[in-house]
């Protein structure tokens, strides 16, 4: 390493170039720097001890803690890895720590006359509890030692920070949030990945759906908000903001797709004359391109045409109508998989039996397990394994509820089926069109189904049936929702997101019994049959349950997942969305939702867009969905059962009361 002051940066022996002491000018931070979400970046270490600074090579020290304990306090890896969460704890959470940690970055804005001014931003890590004063203090140090004419702004790395920094006024300490230096990204990534295709660049619905019909495997779309319906293609851009919840990501994920926010495509198809040609296509946490090739390439049909999902039989015989609360998983194969999984929230909410200490159980190289960090964000530092487990338990229950409700079997839509010849004889051309290929008719018979699902009358014993069971939850008039719980979806390599229908304005027998006939409707439409036939998934074993639940009245809603959808090696951090009312509206892209991380090992959150809205929750109301993406962490540990690593996607509710709902929990697919 090279000690101050600093000209020319010279490396030691060992090619590193890290300098200590020296003050910071541009060219220095632009020789020492790497580039972490597409801005150039550097890690600082201030020694309060020694009075000084160090300025880290980010080529040869990606690990403050690595940097520190080796080079300044001449420890071994093997020393550090021994004892890294007290280590890491003594750096970031103790109030009288002798380091303090951070990373400058290098952005910049535009000017009035259309030039570009550099300024910098200091943070720190994410988990670190620095209070008000000692932020204070590093941005003074920091700032004091940075070329002057660069402005310096600080962002608090989570909400903790946020709540200490009000205090001070921003003459002394200028800030910069999150979502307001990042809420303007050109360009995002959704679901990382590379694709050569076709662009199809659509500016308007219109234009997309009179160009729908012939869209390809080959072909990667943009448009400003993609629709539900988008076919199983090379790739997806979007031209406006949306969030990696929606459906359309979802199943990019799931199909194992590139798919990003570029906000400058117009700019881009203009420069480069992309719409219509042969593009490469690569999304990356830290960069997306689009790249024109000089021909078109030479591609191989993708693997899924090949692709062939497994699904269990249904069970057709005898099964009752159950309340949700008597289901459990293994009952997936007569109500579907969302029926199933509800009933088993029931029983690890009411049982408080269930192990949900899996997830932090596991192995974390080098740590044996995050054991000691679950203890300590449940408030049992030093307690047993047993007692851990039964701490879990209680904090699940205490925190959130299942819906009530009641799950109609297959069996019942067996027997509407079976009960009209005409939807019979029209089910049996659409199996033989499928067979054959004939993808021409295939939509218009779906579309045919579908309308005479909707039109068919209910066989008296199955109206009969549905009544009785949903009796109590119809009192007084009450209204009720109406959910799909098919066979054919939340399978491996199959999420089936936002294809079938749900109903969430039901009242009275009519509106129910016209809600299930669209439920099971939607297992026919030509989308949903048009998914299915591409992975071989054949029509005759598919069937539909159907869910009839208590409407919740809810002043917030959403949908978390248990990753950080961007970054699947990210175990700490559980991704939430929400809006004001119901959680439809995160995942069917009509607004912009707010949208948080939430780090479940070392604790704290972060405010990752305002959306919408265009304001962050209250500090409370924060506070409470760290709280509940807590427990989805927790609930992965049971659910994921076979694979704690496993994501969930779980909808939710929250009520005015501030009592949380979970009405969806189901395998997230990455």
């Amino acid at each position: 390493m090279t000690h101050a002051p600093a000209g020319a940066v010279v490396p030691d022996a060992t090619g590193d170039r890290t300098v200590v002491g020296a003050n910071l000018s541009l060219p220095l931070f632009r020789s020492l720097s790497g580039v972490l979400a597409g801005h150039p970046y550097l890690k600082v270490v201030v020694d309060r001890a020694e009075k000084t600074w160090h300025l880290l090579d980010t080529r040869v020290h990606p690990f403050h803690v690595d940097y520190i304990a080796t080079r300044v306090l001449g420890m071994t890896l093997d020393e550090l890895d021994a004892d890294l969460d007290a280590f890491n704890a003594s750096v970031y959470m103790d109030p009288g720590r002798r380091f303090l940690l951070g990373v400058v970055s290098l952005h910049t804005e535009e000017e009035a006359d259309g030039s570009e001014r550099p300024f910098l931003v200091l943070e720190t890590t994410e988990a670190d509890t620095m209070p008000g004063p000692l932020l204070e203090e590093f941005y003074h140090y920091v700032r004091g030692r940075v070329d002057g004419r660069l402005p310096l702004l600080l962002k608090p790395a989570n909400h903790g920070q946020e709540h200490e920094l009000a205090a001070i006024g921003e003459a002394r300490v200028p800030r910069v949030l999150s979502h307001e230096l990042f809420g303007n990204r050109t360009r995002t990534c959704l679901n990382p990945g590379e694709a050569e295709g076709r662009l199809r660049y659509f500016r308007t619905t219109a234009e997309y759906e009179s160009a729908a019909g012939e869209l390809g495997w080959s072909d990667i779309v943009a448009m400003p908000r993609l629709p539900d319906d988008v076919p199983r293609t090379a790739g997806l851009v979007n031209t406006v903001p949306t969030t990696p919840l929606s459906h359309t990501n979802v199943l990019a994920a799931g199909w194992g797709i590139p798919n990003a926010i570029v906000r400058d495509l117009d700019a881009l198809v203009r420069q480069d004359g992309l719409d219509g040609a042969w593009v490469r296509y690569r999304v990356r946490e830290d960069a997306v391109t689009l790249e024109r090739l000089p021909h078109a390439p030479a591609l191989e049909r993708p693997a899924w045409h090949q692709q062939r999902i497994r699904i269990e039989t249904p069970l057709l015989e005898e099964a009752p109508i159950l309340e949700l609360h008597r289901l459990r998983c293994a009952d997936r194969d007569s109500y579907g998989t969302k029926a199933a999984n509800l009933g088993e929230l029931h029983h690890v909410l009411d049982s408080r039996t269930a192990d949900l200490t899996a997830f932090y159980a596991r192995p974390r190289p080098p740590r044996p397990d995050l054991l000691g960090h679950l203890a300590a964000r449940l408030g049992e530092s030093g307690a047993s394994p047993r007692r851990l487990r039964a701490a879990a338990a209680e904090r699940v229950a205490r925190t959130v509820r299942a819906p009530r409700g009641v799950a109609l079997p297959f069996r019942l839509h067996h027997l509407f089926l079976t009960s009209s010849p005409a939807l019979q004889q029209g089910i049996g051309k659409l199996k033989m069109a499928l067979e054959l290929d004939a993808l021409d008719v295939i939509d218009p018979l779906s579309l045919h189904l579908q309308h005479l699902t909707c039109s068919t009358p209910m066989p008296e014993e199955v109206t009969r049936a549905i009544t009785a069971s949903v009796a109590a939850l119809m009192a007084d008039g009450r209204r009720l929702v109406v959910r799909s719980s098919s066979n054919a979806e939340d399978l491996p390599g199959f999420s089936a997101a936002g294809i079938y229908d749900s109903v969430t304005t039901v009242r009275g027998t009519d509106q129910l019994m016209d809600a299930v006939r669209q439920v099971w409707a939607s297992l026919l439409s030509p989308r949903s049959v048009r998914l299915r036939h591409q992975v071989g998934i054949p029509l005759d074993d598919t069937y539909m349950g159907v869910i009839v639940q208590e409407y919740v009245p809810a002043g917030l809603g959403g949908v978390l997942v248990t990753c950080d959808p961007t970054r699947p090696e990210d175990f700490r951090n559980v991704y939430l969305n929400c809006t004001p009312g119901s959680p439809e509206q995160v995942v069917d892209g009509t607004v912009l939702p707010q949208q948080y991380l939430y780090n479940t090992v070392e604790g704290g959150g972060r405010t990752v867009g305002i959306g919408s809205s265009g304001q962050d929750l209250p500090a409370a109301t924060r506070a409470s969905l760290a709280e509940l993406a807590l427990v989805g962490r927790l609930l992965q540990s049971h659910f994921s059962e076979d694979d704690p690593d496993g994501a969930l996607d779980i909808e939710w509710l929250m009520t005015a009361e501030g009592a949380f709902h979970l009405v969806q929990v189901r395998p997230y697919a990455r």
